[in-house]
């Protein structure tokens, strides 16, 4: 089974024009009256390198049936990101849980400055020019769940003053 995880193609381009990256599969028992049920969780992140990335958590009895569980539900909850000249408008911190993720704008040329986690996030959302730190836990589950919600309310936040600068401007 882990020659076939090896040999599967991890950033799959689907019709939709999402990709898909996989950043963590565990496998999962249960202990159950005739002995152990055996199954799978696939944490995957979905973007199009255009503005839109969600993450999706599969679990299924197979590899593959997570990993096609995991995928709908990113599509399904996939978010809108703010990019301007390939970066974020601003730093952001989120404490979610026990992850604690600093997302930085950097200038053009700098690249993606970031750990496992956050990096499958940011680049499939199509930023290109990043600086992010992980300050808290390791665990890359928590880490991209934080990640995606700093993007979301860096967007909400980013949309808030772009009205708020629209409404200034209208009013002189």
């Amino acid at each position: 089974m882990d020659k076939a995880l090896k040999q599967m193609d991890y950033n799959q381009r689907n019709q939709d024009g999402f990709e898909e990256q996989i950043v963590q599969v565990s496998r999962v028992s249960k202990k159950t009256k005739g002995g152990n049920k055996i199954g799978f969780s696939v944490l995957l992140v979905v973007g199009n390198r255009q503005g839109k990335v969600g993450v999706g958590l599969g679990k299924g009895g197979d590899v593959a049936l997570a990993i096609k569980k995991g995928s709908a539900l990113a599509r399904k909850h996939a978010i809108e990101v703010p990019i301007i000249n390939g970066t974020i408008p601003f730093e952001f911190y989120i404490k979610l849980g026990a992850a604690k993720v600093l997302l930085k704008p950097a200038p053009t040329g700098s690249g993606v400055i970031a750990g496992g986690a956050v990096r499958s996030v940011v680049s499939l959302a199509g930023i290109s020019n990043i600086s992010s730190k992980v300050l808290g836990t390791g665990n890359k589950a928590s880490n991209v769940y934080a990640t995606i919600e700093a993007l979301k309310r860096l967007a909400v936040r980013y949309k808030r003053e772009g009205d708020r600068r629209i409404r200034n401007h209208e009013s002189k």
